[in-house]
């Protein structure tokens, strides 16, 4: 028997933006039975959400998180089955900052079909929104929370911004949104680099504004408790 498939379906960034995932997309995710999810209950809703109609009392769901390791072995029991298996983050696409990376190599090892699907990214939608390079960028993930490690982390993604002509981006826990603004205006250099900070994107509250350093001193947004993502690149 050849081994089962893995898909990876992106829901929406923002609440009620059901709009941004294909069609095509939904159909397939409501008819799979297996599921490997970061969040249980979020994984349910977004399911109910494509499809009232869905029977999710039938679906047996794997959580992977930080507090728990995805189940390799579960997965390739399923896999070696023959079972079509959906893989699904808390936002966004899966295998893009967040665990679902373990997932896809575990299928990958064992030849099985790995199916991706289009679906919103904070990351790349970001980075389009820029106007920053987005033929040479880097996704850092989190920075340091404390110094001296976090004001020479800044200071080394600017330095690599401007000796490569490589857009940084990197994200924050959202409680953290506005502490890291301040570190960016200190350590960052206010005339020769620019900042692009993009918040709930694709919601309707959106914000993606790309400012010198200088300019959001004089102007600092209050983006308290909102996701969102940070890049900078040479002004």
């Amino acid at each position: 028997m050849n081994p089962g498939t893995l898909y990876l379906i992106p829901v929406p960034l923002a609440a009620d933006q059901l709009n941004t995932i294909p069609q095509e997309v939904q159909q397939k995710a409501c008819s799979l039975k297996y599921y490997f999810v970061e969040n249980i209950r979020t994984a349910r809703r977004f399911l109910k959400a494509f499809d009232a109609s869905v029977d999710i009392d039938s679906i047996s769901f794997s959580e992977v998180n930080k507090q728990n390791e995805a189940d390799i072995k579960q997965l390739k029991e399923w896999l070696k089955a023959g079972h079509e298996i959906g893989v699904m983050s808390e936002a966004g696409c899966p295998g893009i900052a967040d665990p679902g990376s373990d997932l896809v190599a575990a299928a990958q090892s064992v030849s099985a079909k790995v199916v991706p699907f289009v679906g919103p990214s904070s990351i790349f939608l970001s980075l389009m929104g820029s106007g920053f390079n987005g033929q040479s960028f880097r996704f850092i993930g989190y920075l340091p929370v404390k110094d001296p490690q976090r004001s020479k982390a800044i200071k080394d993604l600017e330095r690599i911004a401007h000796q490569h002509n490589e857009t940084q981006i990197f994200i924050e826990t959202p409680y953290r949104n506005n502490a890291l603004i301040e570190d960016l205006i200190k350590h960052l250099q206010p005339h020769k680099t620019k900042l692009c900070i993009a918040v709930d994107i694709t919601a309707p509250e959106q914000m993606l504004l790309t400012k010198t350093l200088a300019e959001w001193n004089s102007a600092k947004p209050d983006i308290h408790k909102r996701p969102a993502i940070f890049l900078i690149h040479p002004a």
